[in-house]
């Protein structure tokens, strides 16, 4: 088993997912990528990631819903979370339904550049 730390990344974009997953894997992390909430679920379920990247705004099953089902599961209850979106409007509509729930790790509004995200990274799991 490989002592690198594993990041989810749940992001409906293809070239968001390649993006990330190359950052990631070429900054010592492990890669794993999901296209929307409910296959994201399914693999923080299963790999047990150390870190997970988050939009909120996919089909099928957006971030918010994800990030309830991962609260709610005592198997990926203590993840962090890095919410990754797109428009400000998203974020606020977020944070709404957000009020009695435990909150994101952190927020990054796209486009963010790789340092931002790394230092975010490295701050949460090293």
């Amino acid at each position: 088993m490989s002592d690198k730390k594993t990041i989810l990344i749940v992001d409906d974009e293809p070239d968001v997912l390649r993006w990330l997953t190359v950052l990631f894997e070429n900054n010592g992390y492990r890669a794993v990528a999901a296209k929307d909430g409910v296959e994201g679920i399914e693999l923080a379920e299963t790999e047990h990631p150390d870190l997970i990247t988050l939009d909120i705004s996919m089909p099928r099953e957006s971030g918010v819903k994800m990030y309830k089902k991962l609260l709610e599961s005592g198997k990926t209850a203590d993840i962090p979370v890095i919410m990754l979106t797109g428009a400000p409007p998203e974020l606020d509509g977020f944070l709404g339904r957000m009020k009695q729930k435990k909150k994101p790790a952190a927020f990054l509004e796209k486009p963010v550049t790789d340092e931002e995200l790394l230092a975010e990274v490295r701050q949460l799991i090293g």
